[in-house]
């Protein structure tokens, strides 16, 4: 019998090191405080699921849950429909596909708090572009005292960072389309719009799913920017579950109930990507068996 080459072993290694220390060790330390009232650093409590309990009977949380759904899912039904419009229009080839592209990835390269910092600055009514337009329009618009408006903001601003990367991944998949179904498509007379529900869009159904995921866990997560912008207010309008669980952990520094959240906080991301990722799965399964028949 052939011996097996362990030597592969090694290059993964350092791998499996940098997982253990970013990501098991700091997980383990949080399961540990979620189970305990920690009094002091010397002194410490075990509770057991006293702070699960505590947690899931917040108000707070419950409202900070429903805001972060609504913002996620107003995320996804602006930012994926615009991200394929906006890569159907950009060109296929040549110097200005690479323009365009260059273009826009722009604002991609911003930082997070950079990009909340131009937006406290956009909409200031009275040195802003985009506030100072509003109120000459007699457009009552004030991000800091209104809970619509600073909610809008913060959608309009997320849309505006990160509705190029839906564009880029669209982009990728139609790229990947090969010239001979344009071809058979035009011989046979179909509409542009034929052309899109036919080919284009099942083409795109790989990288859209990436797209979908990637940016519900990103919009679920949101943090710097709210925060750089409205500090969460105004009240709690764009106090979303990261800024809520700060809160917890930094400002009242309650280690305990915030390292339970953190906890329920993972396990709501993981089960609505799960169940995310295997609806749009039935939906592509669905698709090829209709396009089969």
């Amino acid at each position: 019998m052939k011996p097996v080459n362990q030597k592969a072993w090694f290059l993964v290694a350092p791998v499996m090191l940098c997982v253990a220390f970013s990501a098991i060790l700091p997980l383990m330390t949080v399961v540990n405080y979620s189970v305990q009232d920690i009094i002091s650093p010397e002194r410490r409590v075990f509770v057991g699921t006293e702070w699960f309990v505590s947690v899931m009977r917040d108000s707070e949380l419950h409202e900070a849950l429903l805001r972060q759904l609504g913002f996620s899912l107003a995320v996804l039904l602006v930012e994926i429909p615009l991200g394929i419009m906006l890569a159907l229009s950009m060109p296929a080839r040549g110097w200005q596909s690479s323009a365009v592209l260059v273009i826009v990835a722009l604002s991609l390269l911003i930082p997070w708090n950079v990009v909340g910092t131009i937006w406290q600055i956009f909409g200031r009514s009275d040195i802003g572009l985009l506030g100072a337009t509003l109120v000459r329009l007699g457009v009552d618009y004030n991000y800091t005292g209104s809970s619509l408006d600073a909610w809008l903001t913060v959608l309009v601003m997320d849309i505006w960072h990160w509705t190029p990367l839906v564009a880029l991944l669209c982009y990728a998949g139609l790229r990947s389309i090969p010239d001979a179904y344009y071809q058979a498509a035009r011989i046979d007379g179909a509409s542009k719009f034929a052309v899109f529900r036919y080919i284009q869009l099942p083409k795109m159904r790989g990288v859209l799913m990436i797209a979908v995921l990637l940016r519900f866990m990103d919009s679920f997560m949101i943090y710097t920017e709210p925060f750089v912008l409205t500090g969460g207010g105004p009240g709690n309008a764009t106090t979303f579950l990261s800024q809520y669980l700060t809160q917890k952990a930094v400002g009242q520094f309650d280690l305990g109930p915030a390292a339970a959240f953190s906890l329920i906080y993972f396990l709501i991301i993981l089960l609505l990507c799960f169940i995310l990722y295997n609806w749009m799965q039935r939906v592509g399964t669905a698709d090829k068996e209709d396009a089969h028949a």
